[in-house]
């Protein structure tokens, strides 16, 4: 079974896409992006799904930080977050994500059958 990391500070957030990943996938958990490259490290994941905005290490620095491990740099990244809605407020550029050389973005909410077509792409 395919392994995800997901990396989100909200819990309610990572409970209900946990049980819809979880349809298809095993999931493992951090809740901010010091544990989630800690965790990425650890578990190897098949794919990684980082929330942008989050506490000690945001979403992008920790995927930039994985993109450079070289034991990491060829898991897919998937930037999962509702910061295109505060994008203003954070000052901080959308395209960030592909920059980064992320391989998906997707805006939050997101619709469960959407959330697991776009794993799928990324796992196939």
């Amino acid at each position: 079974m395919k392994k995800v990391l997901l990396v989100d500070d909200d819990k309610d957030f990572v409970e209900s896409t946990r049980a819809v990943l979880e349809e298809k996938y095993a999931v493992i958990v951090a809740y901010d992006g010091d544990k989630g490259i800690e965790m990425a490290r650890a578990e190897k994941p098949d794919l990684i799904i980082l929330d942008v905005i989050m506490p000690t290490e945001d979403g992008f620095s920790a995927a930039e930080e994985m993109k450079n491990d070289a034991e990491l740099t060829d898991i897919p990244i998937m930037m999962l977050t509702s910061f295109a809605s505060r994008g203003v407020e954070t000052n901080i550029p959308r395209s960030r994500g592909m920059e980064l050389q992320s391989e998906d973005y997707i805006d939050k909410p997101v619709e469960p059958d959407v959330l697991l077509a776009h794993a799928e792409k990324l796992l196939a």
